[in-house]
């Protein structure tokens, strides 16, 4: 008996330490998302809300409002509110708990120009915390980089790795 008890404390205490850790960080991971949302829609808002009462087995549901839309479900956004709404929610969360490095793969492909400079400024600001290594075809986010590596294939089935240092060719250019 007296184990038990001991047991069922020990795991009342780890729930209420659990219950607490994950509202402090759902509570600043909502700060983050409502701060980086506007920045990549140029305005609007969002926040994570909670689907249940039990915090150790609920949801979390993102709503998502870009500017002049009304507040809607998220499968109403069109592919590139979508993929911003995903960045909002990943960048937040880098914000709050950086990664060395961080790999986005065709992130800005369903975006238009506009809203892939919206992206690639918030990527220049959050690099001096975070690598980011990026898989695109955009012209305007090839822009950004410091280091671009390609894939060619001069010859019919042999891949090429070809890279280029932008300092360096932008100095090598002006010398010219």
């Amino acid at each position: 008996m007296d184990a038990l008890n001991i047991l069922e404390n020990a795991i009342r205490k780890i729930d209420k330490e659990s219950r607490t850790r994950f509202k402090e960080t759902f509570d600043e991971l909502n700060r983050n998302i409502k701060d980086m949302f506007p920045k990549l829609f140029g305005g609007g808002h969002a926040y994570l809300q909670v689907i249940g009462e039990e915090l150790l087995s609920t949801g979390v549901s993102i709503m998502a409002q870009p500017p002049g839309k009304k507040n809607t479900n998220i499968h109403l956004l069109s592919g590139g509110e979508k993929a911003l709404t995903a960045v909002a929610l990943v960048f937040a969360i880098f914000k709050l708990n950086p990664a060395p490095f961080c790999i986005l793969d065709e992130v800005d492909a369903p975006l238009d120009d506009h809203n892939v400079s919206r992206f690639c400024e918030l990527v220049k600001s959050m690099s001096n915390e975070v690598q980011f290594v990026f898989i695109t075809h955009n012209k305007i986010t090839m822009e950004i980089a410091n280091q671009l590596l390609g894939v060619t294939m001069y010859e019919a089935g042999v891949s090429r790795l070809v890279s280029v240092d932008v300092d360096e060719a932008v100095e090598m250019a002006e010398s010219a």
